[in-house]
């Protein structure tokens, strides 16, 4: 007598592995006629793709709501508050235009670190630097800068050559010896105030302006600059100037 075998050995072996493989469903269902096994394959196929096919769009809003709060996170600016590291204030006689506005004159960290420096030099913390403007050069007024003692009964006496060598004024007359210790009437005193102080200490760096002077150049930048050519204090950013020489010494104004 011939043993005993299945007629499609692999397909009942390939049915077998996939319904062992659902979940749902009785492994015993291998036992059916193949047409009843075809149709329990397609109907847990189809119960499959269904849940499938459900849980999509949950996932796909879910997927949807988070992308769109990492959009928003990443798109949200954050505003931080900065304050300068350095301002310029008006210590002495501070003087306003037609409009009402103060007529400003900004010190430079550069400049202020040079002016700290040779008042250190000269063992003088009252020198400070005065600018004035005067009529003449190749573009109509011209910057005078020279170093200037303030008035101070304690101030210590200031050897000239110890400073002559300390500014190079970007002007075309230099005044190499510090005038007397005298302030005129229109005169104002700007100091440099580190770390946004509401006052500036007494040995700050100072800067002297004359009235006429001041409304040539509200608005303006005293730096300190260092060139192939020399380091010298200079008169930047000047809103009134349209034009002016090549080395700086020499500008315009708007009339």
């Amino acid at each position: 007598m011939p043993p005993l075998s299945c007629a499609n050995a692999t397909s009942a072996a390939k049915l077998f592995v996939q319904l062992c493989a659902r979940n749902s469903g009785s492994t015993l269902d291998v036992l059916l006629p193949l047409k009843a096994q075809a149709r329990l394959f397609c109907a847990g196929t189809a119960r499959r793709n269904a849940v499938s096919t459900a849980r999509t769009p949950i996932l796909g809003r879910a997927g949807a709501d988070i992308n769109a709060g990492y959009r928003a996170i990443a798109g949200r600016r954050t505003f931080g508050i900065s304050r300068p590291l350095a301002k310029t204030l008006a210590i002495h006689n501070p003087q306003t235009d037609d409009d009402g506005s103060d007529m400003m004159l900004e010190i430079t960290p550069r400049a202020a670190h040079r002016l700290s420096q040779i008042m250190t030099k000269d063992k003088n913390p009252h020198l400070a630097l005065r600018i004035q403007v005067e009529s003449g050069g190749c573009h109509g007024f011209q910057y005078l800068m020279s170093l200037s003692t303030l008035p101070s009964a304690s101030a210590p006496p200031l050897e000239p050559e110890q400073v002559a060598e300390d500014v190079t004024p970007s002007t075309t007359a230099t005044a190499s010896v510090p005038s007397p210790s005298a302030l005129n009437e229109d005169d104002t005193i700007f100091a440099f105030a580190p770390d946004d102080a509401e006052s500036a200490p007494a040995t700050s760096p100072k800067v002297v302006l004359d009235l006429p002077s001041l409304e040539l150049l509200k608005g303006s930048k005293v730096d300190y600059t260092m060139e192939l050519i020399g380091s010298q204090f200079k008169i930047v950013d000047n809103p009134l100037a349209t034009s002016s020489c090549g080395c700086g010494t020499s500008f315009d104004i708007k009339m």
